[in-house]
């Protein structure tokens, strides 16, 4: 500290409980900015930007990237937070509030005296704990890609907390059958491959799922067809317009009559091009058949070029993007090709139907009835700007969730009973955790609650009321499993100072609180899921943090600049 003030008198310093005291209010502050947003009945915030713009949201990851934050503890936390929805796509609050509620249980035993360093040992032995608890907590799903009723469970309960109930059925669907498009078995899954584009058109209802590919695009000369039916999808990366040379060049020529020659050798070189791809269409479009012929190139093409297509009624594209060739690929079948001899008939998708779209000066054009489709898009429409962002955040959240339980193949119940389960268990092992160290388990348990306190608090339940009746639920669910309750697990016997002599295994009741009714309910039957991985990194991420910011006992900001004036 001396050396500090002698390079710079000017320094800010806390130390001791003036720094705890400022990380304990900065988690708190930032807990009760978002603990209204917690679950399907949760409230909305309205962001307004610097020139006006408005965003309404409840999305905790939308939240902590537009607010400006200038505390650093708070901002560590926001980052943590994001960092969780980047990594599982959801949890984003969830991991907020926690933080804030085991800084403020932790405060409790340390203003009477006790180490911080002992309450973060505290912690990490119950994050250990509670960790193998929801390993043996979780309900295996090994065939859950045969349960499209399941995974629909699991998109609706992420998408409630997001969007209005009605709303979020809708989407529930969508976001399932794109998930399972680009699903390949023993792969993956590249949610890349799920196009996500937009519309400013109608309603959020009129949103839906096209099996094939949407692109924001249209053709480019007026003879040409706008709808195609029963169609060959010819995927190319060939240009077919005057080229420019890669280096700095210039051509040299006596006369008119050699420019004009060199003139003619430029186009008979791009028309070859086309003409192979006018006798290819000719060669698999017959009349017996009934097929039409649809270009979609990478690269440009040239008015002539386009009028010599037009004149054989082919429908053609130029400039798409780089990234839905390939999804082109995976929804029409065929592949991609770089040069006109390598033009044939296995190259070739198949669609049932392509159509353009005009909504005002915006063109669309809609791949759609592909046989196989191995990629998607998602079409999401909305009256104004800010209506689709949400169903952007939405649908981003609903896809990753479902991504989530088919790795995973396995569920975690949601509506709290993860965390009435774990604190019941973590309050039945405190005594085999020796000396201080149990009250760091213990404030860890408390911690847990918060969650089902703050579904309780934003469904206008009373909170109390709400927490009795599903810890009483929970204990007589347990008991009726036929799991005794002092039964101790050997789950501890890694992280604890005394390992459990007791064999047995811990009751897995599962007891949630409907947020409609109040009452506690049994989320599997309900329908209501949570992805393991999200909690997994929850209690996780959370602890970590905690642990960080209680053991910090001195802030300083001693800037190059805090000594100027």
């Amino acid at each position: 500290m001396s050396s500090v003030q002698s390079l710079n008198a000017n320094a800010q310093i806390m130390r001791r409980g003036n720094a705890l005291l400022v990380n304990v209010n900065a988690a708190k502050g930032l807990q009760n900015v978002l603990r209204s947003n917690l679950g399907p009945r949760g409230t909305l915030k309205m962001l307004v930007g610097g020139a006006g713009q408005i965003k309404i949201t409840k999305d905790g990851r939308v939240l902590l990237h537009e607010m400006q934050i200038q505390h650093p503890t708070a901002c560590m936390i926001a980052r943590t937070a994001t960092a969780q929805d980047d990594a599982t796509g959801d949890g984003t609050t969830s991991v907020v509030i926690f933080i804030g509620e085991l800084l403020q249980q932790a405060e409790r035993f340390i203003s009477e005296g006790v180490h911080p360093r002992i309450m973060s040992d505290g912690f990490e032995i119950a994050k250990e704990a509670a960790l193998k608890f929801l390993d043996s907590y979780k309900v295996e799903k090994p065939d859950i890609l045969k349960k499209r009723d399941l995974l629909c469970n699991v998109a609706r309960t992420s998408l409630r907390t997001k969007l209005t109930p009605k709303l979020a059925d809708q989407l529930t669907d969508i976001c399932t059958d794109a998930v399972l498009t680009v699903t390949k078995p023993g792969e993956p899954i590249d949610l890349h491959m799920i196009e996500r584009m937009h519309m400013k058109h109608r309603s959020a209802a009129s949103s839906r799922l096209v099996k094939g590919l949407v692109l924001d695009h249209g053709p480019r000369h007026p003879d040409m067809p706008r709808m195609v039916e029963n169609c060959f999808i010819c995927i190319l990366n060939v240009s077919l317009e005057y080229e420019k040379t890669d280096v700095t060049s210039g051509f040299v020529y006596k006369n008119a009559a050699e420019r004009q020659r060199m003139v003619s050798a430029e186009r008979t070189f791009t028309d070859e091009k086309v003409h192979a791809i006018v006798a290819l269409k000719r060669k698999v479009c017959t009349e017996e058949n009934g097929k039409k012929f649809v270009i979609i190139n990478q690269k440009g093409i040239d008015p002539l070029s386009l009028d010599i297509l037009a004149k054989d009624g082919i429908m053609a594209l130029r400039r798409a993007k780089r990234r839905n060739m390939e999804r082109l690929s995976l929804a029409c079948g065929g592949f991609q090709v770089n040069s006109v001899e390598d033009l044939k008939e296995d190259c070739l998708g198949e669609a049932g139907k392509v159509y353009e779209q005009v909504l005002g000066e915006y063109h669309y054009t809609i791949v759609e009835d592909v046989k196989h489709p191995q990629s998607c898009t998602i079409l999401m429409k909305g009256p104004n700007p800010h209506s689709i962002a949400q169903l952007k955040d939405a649908v981003r959240d609903g896809t990753r969730a479902v991504k989530n339980a088919i790795d995973d193949l396995a569920l975690v119940p949601g509506g709290g009973a993860f965390e009435i389960a774990c604190h019941d268990y973590l309050l039945s092992i405190l005594d085999t955790v020796k000396g201080k160290k149990k009250l760091g388990v213990k404030a860890f348990a408390e911690a847990l609650l918060i969650v089902p306190k703050v579904l309780a608090e934003n469904s206008g339940l009373d909170v109390m009321d709400t927490l009795i009746s599903l810890k009483e639920e929970y204990k007589k669910a347990a008991k009726e499993a036929g799991c005794p309750k002092d039964t101790i697990s050997s789950l501890l016997d890694d992280v604890c100072d005394e390992p459990s002599k007791s064999s047995g295994s811990i009751a897995h009741a599962y007891v949630g609180l409907d947020v409609n009714s109040g009452e506690p309910t049994h989320p599997p039957s309900s329908g209501v899921w949570d992805n393991f991985i999200v909690k997994r990194q929850f209690v996780q991420l959370s602890t970590v943090i905690a642990s960080q910011l209680l053991l910090v006992d001195e802030l300083m900001r001693a800037g190059r600049r805090m000594g100027k004036k």
